[in-house]
């Protein structure tokens, strides 16, 4: 599928289920604490919504034919198709927009989100990545 396609709608519906939970996880637990904490809080708000989701999953990296373990884990995967990589910091860094898009290609994923949960304003903290 072209990049420059639309994302499917189903893809857009767990999307905007992701982003309605991290507003969800926000609004109740508000910035500073561990990641860990709101990577645990937003999962189970992902599964209230009815999308499977599934924590530290790890993706082997592909090359020549061979699979290797890179030690990769995604934060979270809704529905076998959406990343999340959650966040609990003072700023953003390149890095982590590297991150989670070298994970998209890996994955071959279409979807992901950063979610940095140390905002005062969740929509802040929030980035979608589609390719």
């Amino acid at each position: 599928m072209d990049s420059r396609e639309a994302i499917p709608a189903e893809l857009d519906r767990i999307g905007k289920s992701v982003v309605d939970s991290a507003f969800r996880v926000h609004s109740e637990l508000g910035p500073g604490l561990l990641e860990s904490i709101y990577e645990s809080c937003l999962a189970h708000e992902i599964g209230k919504r009815g999308i499977p989701i599934k924590r530290q999953t790890a993706i082997p990296i592909r090359y020549d034919g061979i699979s290797f373990d890179g030690g990769l884990r995604l934060d979270l995967l809704a529905g076998d198709a959406v990343i999340i990589e959650v966040k609990s910091v003072e700023r953003m860094l390149p890095v982590f927009e590297a991150q989670i898009l070298s994970y998209m290609k890996l994955a071959k994923l279409r979807l992901g989100y950063l979610i940095n949960f140390n905002v005062p304003l969740i929509r802040d903290g929030i980035k979608r990545y589609a390719r």
